[in-house]
């Protein structure tokens, strides 16, 4: 993998070489800071004002030459509309053809400029970053809060880029103008938002833009579930998946696999009240037996997880007869009359959870070009199944013998599920098509590119005007130590230890976040059943409905969020929205009076559920953006960790559900409401004292 300091260097442009953020230099003077404090030179506040000084320099010398050049580009798109107004009325092709490649060329340079401002926007977040590391991480909050929030504020030229989305709209609309004109179409693209003008400039400048300002559409919002981190520094061209190695159907086995273990999960829900106390039970044991599928795959997402990196058919094998077998055992529980049977059935399916298997297939085994699609894809398929589990259990309101085998709601589930997961290994064992190991061809082959460039390097030296000049064994000296510095700060995490260490105090609050989201939802959706039985005597087909419409709430609202909400806010700002809406339907979820009415119980759990959706999307697109490179690959990457997360918060919510059933089931609501209420304000709390960090 190329370092973003080699990246920088090689993807200037060479005329424009003055006007980048000096990366190596901040860099320098971090290491220099780092010393100084060591020694006692300087203390904390003036190191923190002097390298403000010096990063109010790089970033001013970055905006008055992008204003410079917006100008220049603004100056050029008018001069070609008073040459479009010019030949309007004319039918002159060749003169026609002529502007358009002007325009486009304008476009050319416009991609350049947007470039531009991408890379030095992600060298201030790194060099950011960097500084909190290594000064407690207090910097960024200074900086962010005192400059982008300042009247004359440089730092939002830079990171808002009103004025070169407006070049770019400028650009788009004469094109657009310019083929309408000589059709006969008098529409603007105002008129028609939806239309795309399909240019491949256009194209371009459309995607350098979404990069740069994080618009995005439905498509995106749905991949951003998905937490495939990818480094920032990663393009197409460095892509290590061809599409000759692309399997299709193999990605399509991965995405069944999701949909059916979320099936599995919770096509259980609208009975195991039921069947726990046809087992001698209290009903709330049903919290154990949702949970304890959970509880086991705590600890299989880290041994698949790990297994991933050796093969992808052998672990869904395992995956399809773990699943398959404690499917078999819950359904076998009833006729054994054994709760103990039911217990280790549901931790055997825990057990085969593949989900890591499924996100690391998308991430090292789908060409960069669609893996887009393919994260979308496994997003939807979780959704539909989550949609779908207690939908099939509606549908299996019967009950029959056979061979002394008893068939009815609580085990027909299991039935089933081993069945369709019996019907999975069988397609999987003739379809699935194991691919190479990307990874280790290409750590192969970034070792060899990178020691030929080391070398380059050290032969050609790196431009530095803001640095006194040193003679050349010190700075070819200094580059052999920068090279083995990035080396080991690219290495993936090898231990849930040393991925802690790589957490932010913002990764933290995000994973909090998640946390407290899988947290709220558990609690709604595993407790509903008995709740609604309760309060109202709802029978399981009527409990089955509601999950399945909640379910169904997950992609229309993604929808909207991804396609509308998220351009017009920042994402940081839909955060902390979505975490006051879903502590306003906590709140709403609390029984105040002897009676309970229906219209409360729905209406909290909808606003709790469809606003946990969003803030789950937004959550996990900032957590992408915020965690080290070095938690994108390895074993213990960063969807890993947000998997831990929130496995850990259902296995916690569905065991407060048990212990709260001792208090009896008049006391269960409220008492299992407390803990998400309290980590709720917990969370918005932590939001606020991190928010400028997640710009």
């Amino acid at each position: 993998m190329v370092n973003f300091g080699k990246k920088l260097a090689q993807d200037q442009v060479e005329e424009w070489k003055g006007y980048y953020i000096n990366y190596k230099l901040m860099k320098k003077m971090l290491k220099q800071y780092v010393q100084q404090t060591q020694i006692g030179g300087k203390d904390c506040e003036q190191i923190l004002k002097e390298f403000s000084r010096i990063l109010d320099d790089q970033i001013e010398r970055i905006v008055l030459f992008l204003l410079q050049q917006q100008g220049h580009l603004a100056s050029r798109i008018e001069e070609l509309g008073a040459q479009r107004s010019a030949i309007a009325r004319q039918v002159d092709t060749s003169r026609v053809f002529q502007l358009r490649e002007d325009y486009r060329e304008v476009g050319r340079d416009l991609v350049k400029l947007l470039r531009f401002v991408d890379m030095n926007a992600t060298g201030l977040r790194k060099i950011l970053k960097k500084f909190d590391k290594r000064f407690g991480y207090k910097f960024t909050d200074y900086y962010v809060t005192t400059r982008a929030n300042h009247p004359y504020s440089q730092l939002q030229q830079v990171f808002k880029q009103v004025g070169i989305v407006a070049v770019a709209g400028a650009l788009s609309r004469n094109l657009a103008y310019l083929e309408d004109e000589h059709r006969g179409s008098f529409l603007s693209i105002y008129d028609n938002p939806s239309v795309v003008l399909k240019d491949p400039i256009i194209d371009q400048v459309n995607n350098a833009v979404q990069k740069l300002t994080h618009a995005t559409n439905f498509m995106q919002y749905l991949g951003q579930h998905a937490l495939i981190v990818q480094d920032d520094t990663t393009s197409e061209s460095e892509d290590t998946v061809n599409d000759e190695s692309y399997h299709f159907m193999s990605l399509m086995l991965n995405l069944v696999n999701t949909f059916l273990y979320m099936v599995n999960t919770y096509i259980i829900v609208p009975t195991a009240d039921d069947y726990s106390v046809s087992l001698g039970a209290a009903p709330t044991v049903c919290g154990i037996i949702i949970g304890s599928m959970a509880v086991a795959q705590v600890f299989s997402s880290v041994y698949f997880s790990a297994w991933s990196n050796r093969s992808y058919f052998r672990p869904l094998v395992f995956s399809s007869i773990m699943l398959f077998s404690g499917n078999l055992l819950y359904a076998l529980a009833y006729d054994l009359n054994s709760l103990t049977v039911l217990l280790i059935g549901r931790i055997l399916c825990g057990l085969g959870s593949a989900r890591a298997v499924n996100r690391r297939y998308i991430s090292d085994c789908v060409p960069l070009k669609t893996r887009l699609q393919a994260s979308a894809g496994f997003v939807s398929a979780s959704a539909l199944g989550m949609a779908c589990g207690p939908g099939l259990a509606g549908f299996l309101q019967t009950k029959f013998t056979i061979y002394s085998l008893t068939f009815n709601q609580s085990t027909l589930p299991g039935w089933l599920m081993s069945i369709s997961w019996l019907l999975y290994l069988v397609w999987l064992w003739f379809s699935f098509k194991e691919p190479e190991h990307f990874a280790k061809a290409a750590a192969s082959a970034a070792a060899s590119e990178s020691s030929h460039q080391e070398s380059a390097n050290l032969e050609e030296g790196l431009a530095q005007p803001l640095l006194i000049a040193e003679d050349r064994m010190d700075e070819n000296s200094e580059d052999n130590d920068e090279t083995t510095d990035s080396q080991k700060s690219h290495e993936p995490a090898t231990s849930f230890v040393s991925a802690y260490k790589l957490l932010t105090p913002s990764v933290k609050v995000q994973l909090l976040i998640y946390f407290m989201l899988k947290y709220a939802m558990e609690i709604l959706l595993s407790e509903s059943s008995v709740i609604t039985t309760y309060y109202f005597n709802w029978d399981t087909s009527a409990v089955a409905i509601f999950l399945a419409i909640l379910g169904l709430t997950v992609l229309p609202v993604n929808a909207l969020v991804g396609s509308y909400v998220t351009n017009w806010f920042e994402d940081r700002q839909i955060l902390l929205a979505s975490e006051i809406m879903v502590l306003i339907g906590i709140i709403m979820s609390f029984r105040y009076t002897p009676h309970y009415s229906i219209p409360q119980y729905v209406s909290s759990a909808l606003i709790t559920f469809v606003f946990a959706e969003v803030l789950e999307g937004v959550n996990l697109s900032l957590l992408s953006r915020v965690m080290s490179s070095r938690l994108s690959r390895g074993t213990y990457n960063g969807g890993l960790l947000s998997t831990e997360a929130g496995t850990l918060a259902r296995v916690v919510a569905d065991a407060t559900i048990t212990g709260a059933g001792y208090l009896g089931t008049d006391m269960l609501l409220n008492v299992t409401l407390l803990p998400p209420l309290v980590i709720s304000i917990v969370s918005i709390v932590a939001t606020f004292c991190t928010y400028n960090t997640l710009f």
